[in-house]
């Protein structure tokens, strides 16, 4: 039956699937195979993860072999799909182009696992207008001899106030690893180098609050035992695992939206996999309550430097905590 090839119904579209008894993860057995991936992301497709990609132009990171075998991280939809997956053209930083998977509907994320894919990655902007994001990412990212406790410290006791005094709204999740990440919902009145402008601003802002927890510097060697602020996901072409994403792990955790409130009790990221999350949403009423990642919010971020500004759009004026920052996030905060 490994070979064996069937249509299901995803949203009304005929996915064709194959391969279901092929294992994906070979600790979970029979509840790791791809039909297990296919059936996972089928639950949450029409849900909570078509919100987090609608419109996202998104790549796939895909295990054609499970876990184990060779990773193919695609950015590019293949010449050959079904009439149902649609396109979305990207720039480069190179300035080379591609057609990359734009999702719209259900049948889309659907067709991605049965490609393979265990993690999606979408861009920070939505199409057609790919050069302007509408999310903030925030990455905590713990270095050796740190960990999701830490990371999770940083994220409630740090971060989040200073995104409360400035006036900004976060939504958290699991990476699926060790790590946190945080989305700022913005309006897209800013290209990618204002926007990681913003980023390296309020990572300098974290930082000055708890510089023994807390680092910026893009040299490994100088973190220490710290929270590493990746404000480098802001850069064009820099992607974030999208929220209910399974990631290549032997347990295949989720990275998983929570409420400040469940981040603060979290005791591990291991809690929240493939088999456990569907629960999870089921326990919320089906949807994506946790970090709801509504649609553009009314204030946009801090913004450093002078960029492009839209007609009808509201420019805020930067505080004084996160204008310094932004200021020499200008001409000294570039990586080499």
């Amino acid at each position: 039956m490994t070979g064996a090839t069937e249509e299901i119904d995803v949203g009304g579209v005929a996915v064709r699937v194959t391969n279901r008894d092929k294992v994906f993860f070979p600790r979970l057995g029979d509840a790791g195979t791809k039909g297990a991936l296919i059936d996972y992301y089928r639950s949450v497709a029409s849900g909570p993860l078509l919100t987090a990609l609608r419109d996202r132009p998104t790549h796939l990171q895909r295990f054609p072999d499970g876990i184990d075998g060779k990773q193919i991280y695609q950015k590019r939809v293949p010449a050959k799909h079904p009439e149902y997956i649609e396109t979305c053209r990207v720039t480069f930083p190179s300035g080379r182009t591609a057609d990359t998977l734009r999702v719209m509907r259900s049948a889309a994320i659907v067709w991605a696992a049965q490609m393979g894919a265990i993690t999606l990655h979408p861009w920070q902007v939505r199409c057609p207008d790919t050069d302007h994001p509408d999310e903030l990412r925030i990455d905590l990212d713990p270095q050796p001899g740190t960990g999701f406790a830490e990371a999770r410290t940083v994220a409630i006791d740090i971060l989040k106030p200073v995104l409360d005094d400035v006036g900004l709204i976060g939504y958290p999740k699991t990476s699926g690893g060790r790590g946190i990440h945080v989305f700022v919902r913005i309006t897209p009145d800013w290209d990618f180098v204002e926007v990681r402008r913003a980023g390296i601003a309020l990572a300098r802002a974290v930082q000055r609050r708890a510089p023994e927890l807390v680092t910026t510097s893009w040299w490994k060697e100088e973190r220490g035992q710290r929270i590493f602020i990746d404000y480098n996901q802001n850069a064009r072409d820099r992607t974030f695992a999208a929220a209910y994403s399974v990631r290549p792990t032997p347990i295949a955790t989720v990275s998983t939206p929570l409420t400040w409130t469940e981040l603060a009790k979290a005791q591990t990221p291991d809690d929240y996999t493939m088999a456990t999350v569907p629960e999870l949403l089921a326990r919320r009423g089906g949807s994506d309550g946790a970090a709801g990642l509504p649609g553009a919010l009314d204030r946009a971020p801090a913004v450093a430097g002078r960029g492009r500004h839209r007609a009808g759009s509201r420019r805020p004026a930067l505080s004084a905590e996160l204008s310094e920052d932004a200021g020499g996030a200008e001409t000294g905060a570039a990586e080499p």
